[in-house]
């Protein structure tokens, strides 16, 4: 995989630039939605102040780096955290009645959020809301509906259970991917749009900027393919720019090279205000994993630990997530494997190109291999389980029970000591 580092530089693309002037041109986005204007949707108290002083209530963080638990918090506490330096910690709470049944603060990622912030570490919550799949799969609640009605209500007992104790809200996980593919269009604007404003409202009501908790709308995907970019992105961006209780937004770069990380931030980042900046609470190389799935097995590796050399890579991940291997064996595996070891510096060098934007508020990483990333394990499955910072269902814990770790470890480690 080629190597580059990315600079300002590349922040002046003719189609960045288009973008820009389209960003924050007047818009008739609203009346294109057919919807009408109402109380909720003026600029609140709050905006109007944040917009007076040129500033985003709460300001923003400057390159932070910290850990990604998505869902799933099982196993990543205070000492995992406190081995890795991480003062940042960030995840996703289903926005779906049977997750937050009875006390939210309850729901294991709130939970787990809550108890960081108790430790006096920064903590990022995404709400995420799942109607391309799971319970709730289905149509988009429109703007006045029962359903939107009961969502909101829904969305108002978690605000109450975390405002002021995250230091970021971000309204969505990845609305493109888990919205319905023919709702992917203004359709989801409006939902989200409305989203943000009755969250913005409800911050409003209750400590506003005083509150602490800054507002992100989130997360981008696919920004690196073409067809990824469509006037519905577009209108989310404009949405994010003219919005001045927004602290700005957040990106997901799955890719398979910092090439096409880059081309999120260049994408994004001249959409901005000045007073704004961008997430990146999920990015990895996964689908450069994935390209290499079905490699057979590096010889030198075979050799050594008398593995069948006609044996695949996946094969050979399910031998470990089967019986996890001893650190020094699956550290063998990643630095005998060419394609892997060269992308070794990747954290390294995606949070460079990420910090010299200028304009990253805070990226995170994957911390653990959650159960999710072992369960069915094929030759199919998307390889999520090499992104994350501990490898603990690949590895056997170490003395006193450490947890196996990955090559990007001491990286995250030394990164926390620049950022």
């Amino acid at each position: 995989m080629t190597r580059h580092t990315t600079s300002r530089r590349l922040l002046l693309g003719v189609s960045a630039s288009a973008l820009l002037t389209a960003a924050c041109s007047p818009s008739s986005d609203t009346k294109s939605s057919g919807s009408k204007t109402s109380p909720s949707q003026s600029p609140s108290v709050e905006g109007k102040a944040a917009a007076a002083e040129g500033k985003v209530p709460g300001g923003a963080p400057d390159g932070a780096l910290g850990v990604n638990f998505n869902e799933d918090p099982a196993g990543l506490g205070a000492t995992q955290l406190k081995a890795l330096s991480a003062t940042w910690v960030r995840g996703f709470v289903p926005m779906t009645p049977g997750d937050l049944d009875g006390d939210v603060t309850q729901q294991r990622a709130i939970k787990a959020l809550l108890t960081a912030h108790g430790d006096g570490r920064k903590t990022i919550l995404s709400l995420k809301f799942p109607y391309a799949l799971g319970p709730t799969k289905g149509p988009l609640p429109t703007p006045g509906s029962a359903e939107l009605k009961d969502l909101l209500a829904l969305v108002d007992r978690v605000l109450a259970a975390v405002l002021g104790k995250v230091d970021i809200l971000t309204i969505g996980n990845e609305p493109f991917l888990e919205t319905l593919q023919e709702e992917r269009n203004k359709t989801l604007n409006v939902f989200y749009e409305t989203l943000a404003r009755h969250v913005i409202e409800y911050r409003g009501q209750h400590g506003g900027a005083g509150s602490g908790t800054s507002l992100y709308m989130g997360a981008l995907n696919h920004l690196d393919d073409p067809t990824g970019r469509t006037p519905a992105t577009e209108r989310w961006l404009r949405f994010v720019n003219k919005t001045p209780e927004l602290a700005g937004v957040d990106i997901h770069p799955h890719v398979t090279s910092l090439q096409n990380a880059a081309k999120y931030f260049n994408y994004v980042v001249p959409t901005l205000r000045s007073d704004q900046k961008f997430l990146a609470t999920e990015f990895s190389l996964v689908q450069f994993w994935k390209e290499h799935m079905h490699d057979p097995v590096s010889p030198a590796f075979a050799k050594r630990y008398n593995v069948d050399p006609g044996r695949k890579v996946w094969q050979v991940i399910g031998d470990a997530i089967q019986q996890p291997f001893p650190q020094a064996k699956w550290n063998d595996f990643i630095s005998m494997t060419q394609w892997f070891d060269t992308s070794r510096n990747y954290l390294t060098e995606q949070m460079k190109a990420f910090r010299d934007t200028g304009k990253l508020a805070v990226a995170t990483y994957g911390g653990l291999q959650i159960e999710s990333m072992a369960s069915g394990w094929d030759a199919n499955k998307m390889p999520w389980i090499l992104n994350p910072l501990y490898a603990n269902r690949t590895v056997r814990p170490g003395e006193g029970g450490t947890l196996g770790r990955s090559v990007w470890f001491e990286q995250f480690r030394a990164l926390q000591k620049t950022g």
